[in-house]
């Protein structure tokens, strides 16, 4: 059998662009309640509707006509059938400093319910949802066949406890403001820490360095992410500085309730830690840089160095530590990796540094290597 590929439909517009045949299509979230398609004259063939809305004998026609339809789910703080990634805007519709009924709070008390004995029908919501976000980021990120992205990007992982007042905190904001202004662009774990700094530094990028010296400053007025003021320090900042670049958050509801990073354009925030690990590491076909961190900057270290070494995703990759004394002296990561890496391709991409400069000058002068 044939390999057809299957194609999303996410406007109404293209949707129109595509009668009266629709083979091979998904088509997501759209209501056809008020538009007026002659269904009866619709060609069919592996075509899926996702949560979209219609009026009964539309509904029938297409259920006789072989359709696939997937209901709306309803009852749920979440839309599994989304069709873009979140904004901070909305993760954090409804925070209140006194009282938080953001929409994220809602999501992950929903979540942390069910976390352990979820029956099918949230399994099954949960699913969708991921995979829903999944293909939004890829076309965000402009993910080719062969594995290779649109997008130069670049992923920062770092402890997330990592106060705004420490000197990492800084020196990572101002590598992702230099990167980007180099053309890459930034992804992150979407928490606060040295997740924030990345978001932060790229936001700030084409500004003075003096403006991101202020926002920091600021920012340090509640430097650590169980200070009350956190979340409002933050809109404090885009206050003042409400014009910023992109860059990539993905965080997961699987850790915890944190504080939402505003400082990054897009949000792709999943329920599967696994699912979002392994997506961070896939898009960053242009290098990771580790900051220090704790356990799980050090399972992401395992887990790229693995990849690398496979090239699970078509690409060898820049795995660069960021900070000598902590990856060399303090844990040993950087000559273990040294020490397995011989004899692989990713072995000559496995970088260390303390400066700016350093680490930028490594993931320019070392880009991804796709194995013959």
């Amino acid at each position: 059998m044939a390999n057809h590929l299957i194609k999303t439909i996410k406007t109404i517009k293209e949707f129109k662009q595509n009668l009266p045949t629709l083979l091979n299509l998904t088509i997501q979230n759209l209501d056809f309640r008020n538009e007026e398609i002659d269904w009866k004259e619709v060609r069919l063939a592996n075509t899926t509707f996702l949560g979209c809305d219609f009026n009964m004998e539309a509904q029938l026609i297409l259920k006789e006509k072989g359709a696939y339809i997937y209901p709306k789910i309803v009852g749920l703080p979440y839309n599994p059938y989304r069709k873009t990634l979140y904004s901070w805007e909305e993760l954090m519709g409804g925070y209140d400093i006194e009282n938080d009924q953001s929409q994220d709070l809602k999501i992950y008390e929903h979540f942390i319910r069910n976390k352990f004995t979820r029956d099918v029908n949230e399994s099954l919501a949960q699913h969708i949802h991921d995979n829903s976000i999944d293909n939004a980021l890829r076309d965000l990120i402009g993910l080719k066949e062969d594995g290779m992205t649109e997008k130069k990007a670049v992923a920062i992982m770092g402890g997330h406890r990592i106060q705004r007042d420490d000197i990492s905190y800084f020196k990572v904001a101002l590598l992702t403001k230099r990167l980007t202004e180099d053309g890459y662009y930034i992804l992150s774990g979407g928490g606060p820490g040295i997740m924030e700094a990345a978001n932060l530094g790229a936001y700030f990028a084409k500004k003075d360095d003096k403006d991101l010296e202020s926002a920091i400053k600021i920012l340090k007025e509640a430097p650590n992410m169980h200070d009350k003021e956190f979340v409002l320090k933050s809109k404090k900042v885009i206050e003042e500085y409400p014009e910023g670049e992109e860059s990539l958050s993905i965080p997961t509801w699987f850790y915890g309730h944190e504080p939402s990073n505003l400082f990054a354009s897009h949000i792709a925030k999943y329920f599967s830690n696994a699912i979002r690990e392994d997506i961070l590491l896939a898009l960053a076909i242009y290098g990771i840089i580790y900051a220090p961190g704790s356990a799980g900057t050090i399972q992401e270290i395992f887990q790229d160095a693995a990849q690398g070494q496979y090239a699970s995703f078509g690409y060898v990759s820049p795995m660069v530590f960021f900070g000598r004394k902590f990856w060399s002296e303090d844990t040993f990561i950087y000559q273990l990796l040294r020490q397995i890496s011989k004899g692989h391709t990713y072995h000559d991409l496995i970088g260390i540094g303390d400066e700016v400069e350093e680490i930028r000058e490594f993931i320019k002068n070392h880009p991804p290597i796709k194995p013959e």
